[in-house]
């Protein structure tokens, strides 16, 4: 069982930053498959960045340039540095991790206002 907690979130301003942390239970964390997903009202939710175990990174095409995941194995955290935000990134943004199965944090609300 993998717990993931997310925190970080807020309200912004447009152009604003903000940095994501989810802490993520475990000893195999270094192991884990880390990622970051987002959800806006009324949509799916879809993929915004990904860490493998290895320490690659990929983004989706709408946050590359703009947001940076990282990961801190001895802290068992992984971390979404959100610059330049725009309204469109607002949304709950989930932690992602994948060990034996897919876990999921609870979320953590990010708005931007224009």
């Amino acid at each position: 069982q993998v717990l993931l907690v997310e925190s970080g979130g807020g309200l912004v301003q447009t152009g604003g930053s903000l940095r994501l942390s989810c802490a993520a239970s475990g000893r195999t964390f270094s192991s884990y498959t880390m990622g970051w997903y987002r959800q806006a009202p009324g949509k799916e939710r879809e993929f915004v960045a990904i860490a493998s175990s290895g320490g690659s990174t990929y983004y989706a095409d709408s946050v590359q340039g703009r947001f940076t995941m990282s990961r801190d194995n001895a802290k068992n955290t992984v971390y979404l540095q959100m610059n330049s935000l725009k309204p469109g990134d607002t949304a709950i943004y989930y932690c992602y991790a994948n060990w034996d199965r897919d876990y999921w944090g609870q979320g953590t609300q990010v708005t931007v206002s224009s």
